[in-house]
């Protein structure tokens, strides 16, 4: 496990991940289909540009495709799968700046970082899932957030 060693590895990080998909309820992951959710370091510069970020703003998550409720009867066939990125190295950052002041988070000669407990980073990832998640069943960045602060994000 990386907090005995001190390091969030990428294998962790993906098992994370897989965590976080794994919290979405059946009915939501029944219905996806032809998407692919992949982690990155950090995201692009031309990500970035793609999803508006701007200067100062972290980017947690992409979702890229078209959004379930956008899809006509003409979608479908040689269709490439949409697209889910998960930023690791942002995702640590926020989970940063979200725990105690006791927890501590370096980046390592190999671009890791450390840290004594692994549940903040776990629920950034859990909520940065499901947010991209949420974009792919057509909802937009106002309505994820609001359902967000209202508790409500398992109730598309």
């Amino acid at each position: 496990m990386w907090a005995t060693r001190g390091m969030m590895t990428n294998r962790r990080f993906e098992q994370l991940v897989s965590e976080g998909i794994e919290a979405i309820p059946p009915r939501f992951l029944a219905k996806l289909e032809n998407v692919a959710v992949v982690i990155a370091e950090e995201p692009s510069p031309a990500q970035l540009e793609q999803s508006n970020t701007k200067e100062g703003e972290t980017l947690l998550g992409l979702y890229e495709g078209i959004p379930l409720i956008e899809r006509g009867e003409a979608y479908g066939g040689m269709v490439l799968p949409d697209k889910i990125t998960i930023f690791k190295f942002p995702i640590l950052e926020e989970a940063a700046k979200s725990s105690c002041s006791s927890a501590v988070i370096a980046r390592s000669a190999k671009g890791e970082f450390r840290r004594e407990d692994d549940n903040e980073i776990r629920r950034v990832v859990k909520e940065t899932v499901w947010h991209e998640i949420a974009h792919y069943f057509g909802y937009d960045d106002f309505a994820i957030e609001t359902r967000e602060d209202e508790g409500t994000n398992y109730s598309l």
